[in-house]
């Protein structure tokens, strides 16, 4: 299965100095299926990556260098945005309860879409955000405790 790896899996894959670039380079490694980005990801990574305030800022270019090669890999495949928010089966706005969640909503619906798995760090994603999400849609890398 296809993993569309979030923002937040990005951006740890390229900055080296990350807290979680080990696990998700090792998680990485050992996927079969391939990975992929959208719009919203790799915007978020640039954007997030190149901020003043981000502790291993990088030039903008430099990020955009980083996820251009990265994307040359045979592993990888770019999905265009295509999930209507508002129309069915997409997101379940009867669970969402904040803003902040329209986002990682968006994506579980993308990869449910594409019969994939969302890759995230983030442990606050709910299945029930999106109609017909199960757990194969969606992969919480965490560190060992």
């Amino acid at each position: 299965m296809r993993a569309l790896l979030d923002t937040s899996v990005l951006i740890a894959l390229l900055d080296a100095n990350h807290i979680h670039h080990k696990l998700c380079t090792q998680w990485l490694a050992g996927t079969q299926g391939g990975w992929a980005s959208c719009p919203i990801t790799l915007n978020g990574c640039i954007r997030i990556l190149s901020q003043p305030n981000y502790p291993n800022r990088l030039p903008m270019q430099t990020v955009v260098r980083g996820l251009q090669s990265a994307m040359a890999h045979q592993m990888h495949a770019f999905w265009p945005d295509e999930v209507d928010p508002l129309g069915p089966p997409g997101l379940n706005w009867d669970v969402l309860l904040r803003p902040a969640q329209i986002t990682d909503a968006y994506l579980l619906a993308l990869a449910v879409r594409k019969q994939a798995c969302l890759v995230t760090l983030d442990q606050g994603i709910a299945l029930d955000w999106v109609h017909g999400a199960d757990s194969t849609h969606l992969k919480v890398l965490a560190s060992s405790p």
